[in-house]
């Protein structure tokens, strides 16, 4: 059951591309930087490509201090802004919860505008966040739509691909499903169901619930065109939740912060049952 880190991705801006990297640093709220910047529209709730697909194809790059932001998209001119971590609070709003995000001013707010074709504004994670997530293990994280880190194993992926291909469907890559950290070495699909407690490097996670996929998965990442109706179609042929839904891929919190790195061992100190209806 030797896993180890095939891929480690973060999310700088909610809804936007990510930044593929070789190691990492993990915190409380997830991998650094992971969803700490969000996009709202002009009353202050978050937007997301399930209504702005053309998210995906914007690239936030940040350094690794994190006080400056560079976005770039197709057909717009690049922006480098510095990041501000003390300005005025403005509320917002994610899956109808209020929460405060710092605004990022002016020539952000414009860029996103104009790449977007809809009046944006740019709000950062303030230090004072507080909050909770929900599921098996509590923990916390940015702008996340829930929990701090998802994890997605490619035997997962490859029992997929097998039931795309007898659909007639062609095969889908990770980064469709965004998650922060691929798994690779796992010999039986979806493992990550029933490995509630995982090593990695100095970094500790802990189960908190499956991710219930939506209609974020049928957009195509590099076009940022929606593509269905897969892989939606064929997951509800084998992968529907109890609770409502079609399950891919886990979320996990954070127990221990720290470092990991492509190529390290993923170690399960923990097992648990998969939840109900979280099929195989």
């Amino acid at each position: 059951m030797a896993g180890r880190v095939a891929e480690l991705t973060y999310y700088p801006v909610k809804g936007c591309a990510g930044v593929t990297v070789r190691e990492a640093s993990m915190t409380p709220a997830g991998l650094a930087h992971d969803r700490s910047f969000m996009v709202v529209n002009a009353e202050g709730v978050f937007r997301t490509q399930r209504g702005d697909p053309r998210l995906a194809v914007i690239r936030p790059d940040i350094g690794d201090d994190g006080t400056r932001l560079t976005l770039r998209a197709p057909d717009t001119e690049p922006l480098t802004l510095p990041v501000d971590t003390s300005g005025p609070r403005r509320p917002v709003e994610l899956f109808g919860t209020a929460y405060r995000g710092i605004d990022q001013r002016d020539a952000a707010a414009e860029w996103f505008s104009d790449a977007l074709g809809s009046r944006s504004r740019l709000v950062r994670v303030p230090p004072e966040h507080d909050r909770v997530t929900d599921g098996r293990t509590p923990g916390t994280s940015g702008y996340a739509d829930s929990c701090a880190v998802h994890v997605l194993s490619r035997a997962t992926l490859g029992r997929l691909t097998r039931k795309l291909a007898g659909n007639g469907a062609p095969p889908l890559p990770a980064s469709r499903f965004r998650p922060n950290v691929v798994i690779d070495g796992w010999p039986d699909p979806h493992t990550e169901d029933r490995a509630h407690r995982l090593t990695i490097g100095t970094t500790r996670l802990a189960y908190a619930k499956a991710a219930i996929r939506c209609a974020v998965v049928l957009v195509d990442q590099e076009s940022g065109r929606r593509a269905g109706p897969e892989p939606l179609r064929t997951l509800a042929g084998y992968r529907r939740a109890d609770r409502g839904g079609v399950t891919f891929g886990t979320k996990y919190a954070v127990l221990g912060p720290g470092r990991l790195a492509v190529g390290d061992e993923v170690i399960v100190t923990g097992w648990g049952e998969a939840e109900v209806g979280a099929y195989g």
